[in-house]
This record gives structure tokens, C-alpha cells and sequence, in this order.
């Protein structure tokens, strides 16, 4: 093992959420508010993901009231508690940059059918 491999395993997530590029996905956020902290739930498309080891993320984007908002996330951050992919849907791009010029139908993306066993198993 590499010595920063040996730095960064402690804040390496043990097992990584199952999802993809074009997946719907609940990103549950802990938001520090002075003293206080409360969960913020950012539901949207991973349009992107990028990086490797602890250093990896993805990319959040949804529409608010009409204005399309993005949100970079950090796979491996204690601040993201947990992803949980809520709809599937099947892609031929690894970055998925056209939606932003899409709304209304021509953003949609055709949807997958998962194995549920998939779906439970780690993916590296």
C-alpha cells in the first residue's frame, strides 16, 4: 500500500451507495446551523461522478422553480450521510451536460430495470 492510501483509509466509506450516472437519487446532507444540525434531503439526476479514492464525487442536478440548481457532493465526506437511489434509468453517456440546455420532455431518460440483488451489492 501506498503511504497516502494509508492516510486516507480511515475517512474511505466502507461501502459505497449502488448508483449511477442518469440514476434519480436522495442525498441526505448534515447542515450545521450555528449550533444546530438538521438533515437536508437534495433529491435530483447524477449527471456526473469523477475521482477516485477518497477524493471522489458526483454530481446533483434538479429544477427549482424553474432554474436548475447543481450540487457537487463528495462520495466519502462525513457530511453526506447516505445516498439512496430512488429511479434508474438507462444512459449512453458518462456526463450528462445535455440536460442542462433540456426541460420538459426532452429531459427525460429512459428508465432501467434493476435486480433488487443488485442493487444490495457493494460496488467498488
Amino acid at each position: 500500500m501506498q503511504r497516502l492510501d494509508l492516510i486516507e483509509k480511515p475517512w474511505h466509506r466502507k461501502q459505497t451507495p449502488a448508483f449511477r450516472i442518469g440514476d434519480t437519487v436522495d442525498v441526505h446532507v448534515r447542515i450545521r446551523e450555528g449550533e444546530k444540525e438538521r438533515v437536508q434531503v437534495f433529491s435530483g439526476v447524477v449527471i456526473a461522478r469523477g475521482g477516485s479514492g477518497t477524493s471522489e464525487s458526483f454530481t446533483v442536478r434538479r429544477i427549482v422553480q424553474g432554474e436548475g440548481v447543481e450540487r457537487i457532493f463528495p462520495l466519502h465526506a462525513p457530511s453526506v450521510l447516505r445516498v439512496v437511489p430512488k429511479k434508474h434509468t438507462r444512459t449512453r453517456r458518462a456526463k450528462l451536460y445535455f440536460l442542462r440546455e433540456r426541460a420538459g420532455k426532452s429531459a427525460r431518460l429512459k428508465e432501467r430495470r434493476v435486480d433488487t440483488r443488485e442493487e444490495a451489492a457493494p460496488t467498488a
